[in-house]
């Protein structure tokens, strides 16, 4: 059974602070990634298809990894691991600022970040919440530093654009690589008591926790519904922008980048309303049902955009409403699984629903960029995204939220 010894003993001011920070610029940087897909692209002589699949390997590598990684900071603690994150994600930035051929940028953009992301964002992050935050403020605590991360995706927008437009796809992402360094002295400062380990009776081992949840129904159907949240929210993150400059030909005036950056950012902005509405709202209503309700407005909301007439404001209208539901169900799953499970093995099986998330998220990202290069159209793939957001919402409706009660062998 792991208790903690003598060591550093964390507010929760001091975690909700730092954890923010942490999510902040490992989700922010990515969330403008989409911004580099035609500047990239244009200046090597690539199709899409390779950016669009050098982001879904870094959504895959990232899933498949995750449950490793958050095992291991179950067990050892979190410190070393964000630690090494940060020195990946500052490395992989600067290999895809340096690459000019598809294999170094696929290890860089692809492997290199996405080694990175399983190590700073929320699976682990949510691991030292779990352990150090009362079951009664959890999900609450969740859902502000998903809001934290929210807001770094509406920062690093504009940034990105700013840094993209002065100095050019190669030296902004250089510029991205020291700021992701700073994750290193950050993730110091979320350092816990050190953990030392004695197997008790009743003890709960790694492939029992395994198997307890691959038996368990809820745990299929939170993973399904991940699995939709990935290939949706990611598909937009890499091929809005190119989307919104196809259909300059018929609506001229969605062709601009502002009007790409904006919305991207308001996405960022009204994700902080949302993650923070679903911690919330969370504490006091079934976190399925609020879940079933997210995947539900997605694909109404991309019904109406794809469907009606396009102009700056119904993308800036779309955005705002993404935004509000795009990373609520981060908080709403995750709390979930520490509700049934418990929190000892969480950070393994928040990343073992993950995977699911991010085999979505490889889906949509790879698929937007092939479909797109085999037809010369997205709309394949917006009808996929809508069709996956009914599922979601059925998916979701008969996961039961009770606690798992274990028998202590004698």
């Amino acid at each position: 059974m792991r208790h903690l010894v003598a060591g550093q003993k964390l507010s929760l001011k001091q975690l909700l602070i730092f954890a923010g920070l942490m999510v902040t610029l490992s989700m922010g940087i990515r969330h403008g990634f989409g911004l580099f897909n035609l500047p990239i692209t244009s200046a090597n002589g690539w199709g899409r298809e390779t950016f669009a699949l050098t982001i879904a390997l870094q959504n895959l590598v990232w899933g498949i990894v995750q449950p490793i990684t958050g095992a291991v900071a179950d067990r050892y603690g979190a410190l070393k691991i964000m630690i090494a994150g940060g020195v990946l994600y500052a490395l992989g930035l600067v290999g895809m600022a340096i690459s000019t051929d598809t294999l170094n940028f696929y290890v860089a953009g692809g492997l290199l970040i996405g080694l990175a992301q399983t190590a700073t964002t929320y699976s682990v992050i949510y691991g030292i919440l779990g352990r150090n935050v009362a079951p009664e403020k959890r999900v609450w605590a969740m859902g502000i530093t998903a809001a934290a991360g929210s807001f770094g995706q509406f920062l690093m927008i504009p940034v990105e654009q700013g840094l993209l437009s002065q100095f050019g796809a190669s030296d902004a992402l250089l510029a991205l690589a020291m700021m992701a360094s700073l994750i290193i002295p950050i993730a110091w400062m979320l350092r816990e008591p050190q953990m030392q380990h004695q197997h008790q009776r009743g003890d709960q081992t790694i492939r029992e926790a395994l198997t307890e949840a691959m038996r368990n129904p809820s745990f299929g159907y939170l993973t399904l519904g991940y699995f939709v949240c990935g290939f949706q929210v990611v598909f937009i993150a890499v091929h809005l922008a190119p989307y919104l400059k196809d259909l300059s030909k018929i609506y001229p005036d969605v062709g601009a980048p502002m009007v790409a950056t904006t919305a991207l950012a308001l996405i960022g902005l009204f994700n902080i309303l949302g993650t923070y509405s679903a911690g919330v709202l969370g504490q006091r209503f079934p976190k399925r049902y609020l879940l079933s309700g997210i995947y539900i407005t997605r694909s109404f909301a991309i019904m109406a955009f794809v469907w009606l007439p396009l102009s700056p404001v119904t993308t800036y209208v779309f955005a705002a409403i993404m935004g509000f539901l795009w990373l609520s169900t981060i908080p709403l799953t995750n709390a979930i699984v520490a509700q049934i499970f418990g929190v000892k093995h969480l950070s393994m099986l928040s990343g073992l629903v993950f995977l699911s998330h991010q085999l979505g998220s490889f889906c949509g990202a790879y698929f937007g960029g092939y479909l797109f290069d085999q037809t010369g159209s997205y709309a394949v793939v917006w009808n996929i995204a809508i069709a996956l957001g009914f599922i979601a919402f059925l998916a979701n409706l008969p996961v039961k939220e009770q606690s798992i009660h274990r028998l202590i062998a004698a």
